[in-house]
């Protein structure tokens, strides 16, 4: 098989699953997993595909189509979980915290600390309706219009909001890259978390290995703006470093199915 003829292939795969693994690729079509590593970075700069850490994904959309709550509101991917505990630790007594209606928050909800007292505003009801059996936990709800794909996130919400101040903010987009910094699908969106960036003292992004080097339709706040960023294990190590450069503390969340050993060599959290 020829170089091109195998790069349409793959990306056939990538095009019918969303994501493929270098190792998977390499095995199937006999060949070098840097053969594959070359084949996703010359793809990815053709605009075809997006290169992860251990493989690739679809190039996204600007814009994406609202997720069924049963999706949203799941038990989240093993991604998912892994960063939303990393995420929790970031929770100290006392502190006021915002958190969103993204699926990554719900996720979150079951790394809460149960062991200290503090206070939750968030914009989402399904997310304030969970919060309501934590003892430990004071919860506001923002005020706005109801809606159900991004939470409350209108004029009025934006206004709410400006009146408080946050200890930390725990933000997630579409995507986040060293170039367009953190993005979402709808202007609304991006307005209102624009405005819980600005009110927050201390601002945390979480985003899974297809968020990283993803830009969406608009932009929600600059790199600038952001503390740290929370991601995991198949992150794109370059658009990482990138994001490093400008100054943004990375943090990047262990596969928990991976040896001690292994998570020592593959580590590349700072």
């Amino acid at each position: 098989m020829f170089a091109e003829e195998r790069r349409n292939s793959i990306l056939t795969k990538v095009k019918t699953f969303g994501r493929v693994l270098a190792k998977d690729l390499a095995e199937e079509y006999q060949v070098s997993i840097d053969t594959i590593r070359r084949d996703l970075t010359y793809m990815e700069e053709k605009g075809l595909l997006k290169r992860t850490h251990g493989g690739a994904i679809s190039l996204p959309k600007v814009r994406r189509l609202p997720v069924e709550n049963k999706i949203r509101y799941s038990e989240g991917t093993i991604h998912q979980n892994a960063v939303a505990r990393l995420c929790s630790n970031y929770i100290e007594a006392g502190d006021t915290v915002f958190i969103g209606g993204a699926s990554i928050h719900y996720v979150l909800l079951k790394y809460l600390p149960r062991d200290k007292e503090y206070t939750i505003v968030t914009n989402c009801l399904t997310i304030a309706e969970k919060l309501k059996d934590f003892d430990n936990i004071e919860t506001y709800i923002v005020c706005g219009k109801v809606k159900s794909p991004e939470g409350m996130v209108d004029a009025f919400a934006v206004e709410f909001i400006k009146n408080l101040r946050i200890d930390t903010a725990f933000l997630t987009g579409g995507g986040i890259s060293a170039e367009h910094g953190l993005s979402s699908s709808t202007p609304e969106g991006a307005i209102f978390h624009r405005t819980v960036s600005s009110i927050s003292h201390k601002r945390i992004c979480l985003a899974n290995f297809d968020k990283i080097g993803a830009e969406y339709f608009t932009k929600t706040v600059n790199l600038r703006d952001i503390d740290i960023l929370i991601t995991d294990w198949e992150a794109a190590v370059d658009e990482i470093d990138m994001i490093r450069q400008q100054g943004v503390k990375v943090l990047v969340a262990q596969d928990p199915n991976l040896s001690k050993k292994i998570q020592e060599e593959l580590n590349y959290e700072g």
